[in-house]
């Protein structure tokens, strides 16, 4: 009986991700006696892929579920990576490098139709409910239901139309982890200095 082909695609992917968790100050797996590159993969994924949850990380890093599973557990034992509850999600995060903002607005800059809001109102302060809704080509039903849940989520106001808070912070989140979020957030990051505003 034959050995298995090597996936090569797994392999390489692994070893990119992996030489990322090995660089970080944040992961110390030395003394796992583990020949496996998959936990410095996965602890290197995080470290630029703040927020994925289960299943992103499963595909992306073309792991199988028990073996995703398996060294989630050993990375949280070890408390190199944290989780929270999300929702329907358990989102991940390099450990103690995260505030509570800032792990739940990954967690929204995650979902395509509130990281299109976050990023509209980043670039447009003063664009309105309808504005948003033209722009990222959906209904006003749909912005409205994902503005009271970036309220709810303390990311938003509705007091005076919408206004984000610490839009500092989520313009920063949004630029670092552009390449992970996608298209519209790497766009928007490639012009980010338009939209910084310095005070004296």
């Amino acid at each position: 009986m034959g050995e298995e082909p090597v996936d090569e695609s797994k392999r390489a992917t692994l070893r990119r991700f992996a030489a990322l968790g090995a660089a970080s100050p944040l992961v110390a797996l030395a003394d796992s006696g583990s020949d496996s590159t998959a936990p410095d993969a996965i602890a290197g994924y995080l470290s630029r892929t703040p927020g994925a949850h289960f299943s992103k990380i499963r595909d992306d890093l073309q792991l199988g579920t028990g073996e995703t599973q398996h060294h989630l557990r050993q990375l949280l034992t070890k408390e190199t990576i944290e989780s929270e509850r999300d929702g329907e999600y358990r989102r991940f995060f390099p450990a103690d490098r995260f505030e509570a903002f800032e792990r739940t607005a990954l967690g929204y800059l995650r979902r395509e139709t509130p990281r299109g809001m976050i990023v509209t109102l980043l670039e447009r302060p003063d664009a309105t409910a309808s504005e948003v809704a033209d722009r990222l080509d959906v209904s006003n039903p749909t912005v409205s239901k994902y503005a009271g849940r970036l309220e709810d989520a303390g990311l938003l106001t509705r007091e005076d139309g919408y206004e984000l808070r610490n839009p500092e912070t989520l313009l920063l989140l949004v630029v670092q982890y552009a390449d992970s979020f996608g298209p519209d957030a790497i766009a928007f990051a490639a012009a980010a200095d338009e939209h910084i505003t310095y005070k004296k």
